[in-house]
């Protein structure tokens, strides 16, 4: 027979370290004041003849283990297979984050809808809006057939009961900060409720062989709220990324056990539901200026794909004693870095200039590729010299001025190639090792002073 003990605990909300009295600073992850208090029900069980009715399972040899190719589901959108390692793994749990209002449940809400039209049975289950507001916005995506089945719940015992009465092949959770077990005390979205309720999920997915996503609220910093180690209990971490007001999204995936980390998904939302953008970088590169200084075209490489992005630098004259800096979609201190080796190796005067530097399109690139793309965009703003529009650019600035090469070279030159670019600056290490390209001059630079001759 179960006893149950209330005590009180203390839980960090960054990582879920637990304490029995409040500190000011989390030994686990270090952080400050993120300590919170909760009342924890200890539960302890009498031991019986038969241990307790525990199931044992035994060790398995790997050679028995059995694996088939059809093991992974397609959701139907490309994009969303790309970024999973080529689709759903059944019986694994993905949790899926993002800003509100990014378009998390629309884009789970259209997998649903083309995996229950492909004869698979999907549960959605929502403990945030009604049947009817659900219905509403499913009547904008399209039409759904009799195997795509709502409910409308928060307690995660009748939740499990649903789930193991009906064995649906997909679940969708939205959003595990809503859902709570009765046998815990504290409210839903503590600590102590998502991480358990995320346990049981965990359970399900495993035990039954259904592939459970989760919605996840994500704080001001950017990462999925609640304890740490939820990320850690999950097989896959996507984050939808992208401004809410723009049209433009991005899926990342940031940990995947059954593929790679390294593939991003592209979209654009539509009235009737998010669209897959096929090529995102003819997408980004529409509507670009013509004649005008500051805009250079690079390329970045996210996972296997290429991308190319528009550069925006915008250089002028400070009327204050202490310049502003400003960036969009790229690191501010790696500009500042760059802007520091064109005062220093090429001899422009920027120290009292505010400078303003923007990737278009809403995107956020960290790959230091783009380096010489960001150079150059700044260079062109300073002295006000429009690049040539047919020019794609690539490569790692030093900071001794020298452009260093980067990896997938040949990609990034077929992929201009392929939007209509006819001169590509490349460092020299690449440009030596490559074949000549048939519509598309290459130009090797070993520093950047080269590559600004060869600009415009």
């Amino acid at each position: 027979m179960a006893k149950g003990k209330k005590s009180t605990v203390f839980f960090c909300q960054s990582c879920g370290y637990e304490s029995p009295k409040w500190m000011g600073q989390c030994p686990g992850c270090r952080e400050w004041n993120t300590f919170v208090e909760e009342q924890v029900t200890t539960v302890s069980m009498k031991k019986s003849g038969n241990g307790g009715g525990v199931v044992r399972q035994e060790p398995a040899r790997l050679s028995e283990i059995i694996t088939k190719e059809d093991d992974r589901i397609s959701t139907g959108i490309e994009e969303l297979d790309r970024v999973m390692g080529g689709g759903i793994v059944s019986g694994s749990l993905t949790l899926v984050g993002g800003d509100p209002g990014i378009g998390k449940s629309t884009l789970l809400l259209q997998m649903c809808r083309l995996l229950s039209e492909s004869g698979r049975k999907v549960l959605y289950i929502s403990g945030e809006e009604s049947l009817k507001q659900i219905k509403m916005r499913a009547d904008r995506i399209g039409s759904f057939c009799d195997l795509f089945l709502l409910l409308c719940e928060t307690n995660l015992d009748i939740i499990e009961e649903t789930i193991r009465k009906h064995q649906p092949e997909v679940v969708v959770i939205d959003s595990i900060q809503t859902m709570f077990q009765e046998s815990i005390s504290s409210a839903p979205g503590s600590v102590s409720q998502v991480r358990e309720s995320t346990a049981v999920l965990l359970g399900l997915a495993k035990g039954l062989g259904v592939s459970v996503f989760i919605v996840g609220h994500v704080t001001k910093e950017g990462t999925v709220a609640g304890p740490r180690v939820l990320e850690h209990m999950v097989d896959t971490v996507l984050y939808f990324e992208g401004d809410r007001y723009a049209s433009y999204r991005i899926l990342r995936g940031v940990k995947n056990r059954f593929g790679s980390t390294n593939e991003i998904g592209a979209f654009e939302m539509r009235e009737d539901g998010l669209a897959e953008v096929k090529n995102p970088s003819e997408y980004m590169l529409s509507g670009r200026p013509k004649g005008a200084s500051g805009c250079v075209v690079a390329c970045a490489v996210e996972g296997t794909r290429p991308l190319l992005i528009e550069i925006q630098a915008l250089v002028c004259h400070s009327n204050f004693g202490i310049p502003r800096r400003q960036t969009t979609g790229t690191d501010f201190n790696r500009v500042n870095l760059l802007m520091a080796v064109l005062e220093k190796r090429v001899g422009l005067q920027l120290a009292g200039c505010d400078a303003y530097l923007n990737i278009v399109g809403g995107m956020k690139i960290q790959e230091p590729a783009v380096d010489l793309g960001i150079v150059l965009a700044i260079t062109s703003s300073f002295r006000n010299c429009p690049a040539d529009e047919k020019m794609m650019v690539f490569g790692e600035v030093g900071l001794s001025g020298e452009v260093r090469a980067v990896s997938m070279a040949e990609k990034r030159l077929q992929e201009a190639k392929k939007l209509g670019f006819t001169i590509c600056i490349l460092p020299k290490a690449n440009a030596e090792v490559l074949n000549d390209m048939e519509g598309i001059r290459i130009i090797g630079v070993a520093n950047v002073q080269e590559a600004i001759d060869r600009m415009s």
